[in-house]
């Protein structure tokens, strides 16, 4: 199961808008796209290349978004027969995972730093990320990062 959220990176004049994409199993991050406007677009590019890049999942999970209900994105997920799970209003607990992770990405990078427009704000994230899937370890997930236990549960998928 995959979920994808919105959240927003403040900058010195004004915000930018972050999209990632989580594996709930491992916890890994497979996609992620910074924009500065909140159109469908920046979503359906980091949907299609996490399915570049992935295998795709039986599930995924999303709030109701206009760019998650946007026919756009649900075509993409429906033509790889992915099944369509959409929290319901005033559920934030429903994409905890990700939401989890906006709060690691923001207190141990974002708030340490200003930033003053969006390409300093996706250096900052990618660095994040690199960081998030191949070196943080995560107590839930006995210690391991979440590219150990994605990569592991692969292997494991393919024997």
């Amino acid at each position: 199961m995959w979920s994808i959220d919105i959240t927003y990176i403040r900058l010195t004049h004004g915000f930018a808008y972050l999209i990632a994409i989580i594996d709930w199993f491992s916890r890994k991050v497979l996609s992620w796209r910074i924009s500065n406007s909140m159109e469908v677009g920046f979503c359906v590019e980091a949907l299609n290349e996490a399915l570049e890049n992935y295998p795709a999942p039986e599930i995924f999970n999303s709030d109701q978004w206009s760019q998650f209900t946007a026919a756009e994105f649900t075509s993409v997920l429906l033509e790889n027969n992915i099944r369509i799970s959409m929290d319901g209003r005033g559920r934030a607990l429903d994409n905890v995972f990700i939401e989890r992770f906006w709060r690691s990405l923001k207190q141990e990078k974002i708030y340490l730093m200003e930033l003053s427009s969006v390409h300093e704000a996706r250096l900052a994230v990618n660095d994040y990320m690199e960081f998030y899937n191949q070196n943080r370890k995560h107590q839930s997930l006995n210690y391991n990062t979440p590219d150990q236990i994605y990569f592991k549960n692969l292997e494991l998928k393919a024997s």
